[in-house]
């Protein structure tokens, strides 16, 4: 996504009032999150062991942030939780929990939407082998979207300044349908079609291959099962573009790591700790995602740019370039 500069753009609370509104929205969300789908609150590493495979390797071409110990020993900055929760589950005996997830990708290309750092709740809950299947999918999808509807509603009370103007349900659609409904056009192209058209949507299977030999968008092959994973997807007017909050999907059991690491030619990781555990079904099954902190304040402020719910690192030049268009970036 090229940078957005809003023609007589302004905010409308300050920075003050915004920080404000930012305790307000997580407070809020977390506890509409954790009451729809039964989680715990839990604390989260900031870094792993690499040779571990808890490490997200996200679509395979981010470099994590890594740093070694005074005895040499090599550790690297989380890029998301996707693995590590799993083992989590497991360990404390729950069954679902969110953390607050912190991560560097200094490899992003930064604009409106994409930051240097990203914070998440990254979550996850224990499934059955039955509830394995697209329909438990949109179940849970539809309980996320709850939750992002009620701190909506919770914020245009306390700042009526702000309309929520959402449709009450999602739509589901898969990539395989989108690439025909859109024929002839990118991947992002077809996302921002179908979300201007119904303003919320899950868009379904990403990672496999489409019938005209191209996928979606990519994905790691060992942590979500591409048949049963998605991106959660909003309309946003200011900006005019599809904007992604959330990414989930049921977790990989040992036929589908086996069959996506296949594809991916990247059968080695069957030696790492994780893949073993899954393998050997001492893993339990879930189906877990990410839900966007800095996306879902910037969404819900009607702000222009991620920085201006966010600190992170910004050139010199995007500060002024974006301070032009009274667009203040912390």
């Amino acid at each position: 996504m090229s940078k957005i500069f809003v023609k007589n753009y302004y905010s409308p609370l300050d920075v003050v009032e915004t920080q404000k509104a930012i305790k307000l929205i997580k407070g809020s969300f977390e506890t509409n999150l954790s009451r729809n789908l039964g989680l715990s609150r839990v604390s989260a590493p900031l870094f792993v062991e690499p040779e571990t495979g808890l490490n997200d390797n996200l679509s395979g071409t981010e470099k994590a942030v890594s740093f070694n110990l005074l005895d040499g020993k090599k550790l690297e900055i989380v890029q998301s939780l996707a693995k590590w929760k799993r083992f989590a589950l497991k360990k404390y005996s729950l069954s679902g929990l969110y953390t607050d997830m912190n991560a560097i990708r200094p490899n992003e290309v930064t604009d409106n939407l994409h930051s240097l750092y990203v914070d998440q709740w990254d979550w996850e809950k224990v499934i059955t082998k039955e509830q394995r299947n697209v329909e438990f999918l949109k179940e849970i999808v539809r309980k996320i979207y709850e939750a992002f509807l009620e701190t909506f509603d919770f914020v245009c009370e306390t700042y009526p300044v702000f309309k929520n103007e959402l449709p009450k349900e999602v739509t589901f659609v898969t990539s395989e349908e989108l690439l025909k409904k859109y024929p002839g056009v990118t991947s992002k192209e077809r996302e921002h079609a179908i979300c201007k058209e119904h303003k919320a949507v899950f868009i379904m299977n990403i990672g496999n291959k489409l019938s005209d030999g191209t996928i979606h968008d990519a994905r790691a092959s060992d942590y979500d099962d591409w048949a049963l994973n998605g991106d959660l997807m909003l309309y946003y007017p200011l900006l005019d573009i599809a904007f992604e909050v959330s990414s989930m999907g049921i977790r990989v059991n040992k036929d589908s790591l086996v069959s996506q690491l296949s594809e991916k030619n990247e059968l080695f990781k069957l030696e790492m700790p994780y893949h073993k555990s899954i393998i050997a079904d001492e893993l339990p099954l879930t189906i877990g995602g990410g839900i966007g902190q800095s996306r879902l304040c910037m969404y819900m402020l009607n702000k222009a740019h991620i920085g201006e719910v966010q600190s992170s690192f910004w050139s010199e030049s995007d500060i002024e370039e974006f301070k032009k268009s009274n667009i203040i970036l912390l």
